[in-house]
């Protein structure tokens, strides 16, 4: 699947299915969670990074109002698992952190960037929230890698599904 073939969703459609690695050493399916929790499914470029770190540290910081919010917090990179496990080892990230090493579910959700800052084949920054139905409630891509989302009006999607 190319980049420029990918659908692009919309809130409101229904959230494309996916299993993929884990760094708790499950496969996660997303379709798992319907029915019992929202999640905030979080794509960005590459453990390790600067702004991914600050991003995906803000996250584990909130994530008590998130799970307050019976939200189910994902993140998902190109990295292998083995560069998740000893990047949230490092930094105690607890919530699920998923490979999609071949690049599929990025694609699949519309937020695969052929190449940025002369790195290709990753993730665009990006937020989903997904209701416990299924259905995108919630969406936040940016096209500049260096951008990070608003953690708090994030939280205040999740709390609108209340």
């Amino acid at each position: 699947m190319q980049g420029d073939l990918m659908a692009e969703l919309k809130v409101g459609d229904r959230a494309p299915d996916f299993t993929l690695p884990s760094t708790t050493g499950e496969k996660v399916k997303l379709g798992d969670y319907l029915g019992k929790k929202n999640v905030v499914l979080v794509f960005y470029v590459l453990d390790w990074s600067p702004v991914c770190t600050d991003e995906v540290c803000g996250m584990r910081d909130s994530i008590k109002a998130f799970e307050g919010l019976d939200a189910q917090i994902l993140g998902i990179s190109v990295d292998s698992i083995f560069s998740h496990k000893a990047w949230a080892e490092k930094h105690g990230i607890k919530f699920p952190l998923l490979s999609d090493f071949n690049k599929e579910v990025c694609q699949l959700y519309g937020v695969f960037h052929q190449e940025v800052l002369g790195l290709k084949g990753v993730a665009k920054r990006s937020v989903f929230v997904i209701d416990k139905q299924g259905i995108i409630r919630y969406k936040w891509v940016s096209e500049d890698p260096k951008k990070a989302p608003n953690l708090e009006e994030v939280r205040r999607a999740v709390e609108g599904l209340r």
